[in-house]
């Protein structure tokens, strides 16, 4: 008997050192990431090329959200910022596929992606706009006139939250074309294939500058949906085995928004801060938008 429960005793040691032993190598493996990019010097980046949240130009990569990664990953000991342009619709897929280290694109959290990707703490917040043909010929001010009109197309970016923005607002499924870029949907407002097209403010204000196209314009009076998602608070992305490099670039986040920084990039591009107690936790669970 005294055999029997010695052999109980060991096999009870055997599995909680092995336990502990399993725990440790998931801990150290999620703190190593952090610094083996430290180690290297360089983060990869996912960015969907829209501007002012992240672009390339001049084979140099640009934009609000670019600008405050790199602060960050900086103040984390980590110099080189390399992005990887991908469809906005293809970053968190690319993400946790291992493409990149992190996302940085202005990406507004939302409930469903947080399902799929562990977001930082918010670093801007931003409305909505929208683009037409020149002259506004079916007078569209919001997206309940979209909603109205069962005859009205609006192209949106794949993966962009204001396809759930419009389809909130009563828009059809079947009155929405998906178009890879803002390019495209410029393009499609032009040639008349689509009525309108919809995206950030800042986002349609930059590309119209770029298009200097006389046949569209920008609704100057769109009244914003008051909805859940707006405003949106833009933050980057992990992986959610990465939460360690996450909570590392939140406490670096919350050092540079304390003295200034993030403030004064922001504004660089057009952007506000969100208030401190605007919390990616309570986005995600759909408590506060």
């Amino acid at each position: 008997m005294k055999k029997y429960y010695g052999i109980v005793i060991l096999l009870l040691a055997f599995v909680i050192i092995s336990a502990c032993g399993n725990l440790d190598s998931s801990s150290t493996k999620e703190v190593d990431i952090l610094a083996t990019l430290q180690e290297k010097g360089t983060v990869q980046v996912g960015f969907a090329n829209e501007k002012p949240y992240a672009y390339e130009e001049d084979g140099e990569l640009k934009g609000a959200a670019v600008d405050i990664a790199k602060a960050v990953f900086k103040e984390l000991g980590i110099d080189e910022v390399e992005g990887k342009l991908a469809d906005f619709g293809q970053l968190i897929p690319g993400l946790n596929a291992g493409k990149f280290d992190a996302i940085t694109a202005g990406m507004a959290i939302q409930p469903d992606r947080c399902e799929n990707a562990a977001f930082a703490e918010p670093e801007i917040q931003y409305g909505e706009g929208m683009v037409v043909q020149a002259g506004n010929p079916e007078n569209l001010y919001s997206y309940k006139d979209i909603a109205d009109n069962p005859n009205i197309k609006v192209a949106v970016m794949a993966g962009a939250s204001e396809n759930d923005f419009l389809i909130k607002e009563g828009v059809s499924e079947d009155q929405i074309m998906s178009v890879p870029d803002i390019p495209a949907s410029f393009s499609a407002v032009e040639s008349g294939r689509v009525h309108a097209t919809t995206a950030t403010e800042m986002t349609v204000k930059e590309a119209l500058q770029s298009a200097s196209s006389n046949k569209i314009e920008l609704v100057e009076e769109f009244e914003q949906p008051d909805i859940e998602g707006i405003p949106s608070y833009g933050a980057p992305a992990f992986r959610k085995d990465n939460e360690a490099l996450r909570d590392a670039y939140n406490e670096a986040l919350a050092k540079l928004k304390a003295d200034g920084t993030i403030a004064e990039l922001a504004e660089n591009y057009g952007f506000t801060v969100p208030d401190d107690s605007i919390k990616t936790e309570k986005i995600c669970s759909g408590e506060q938008f």
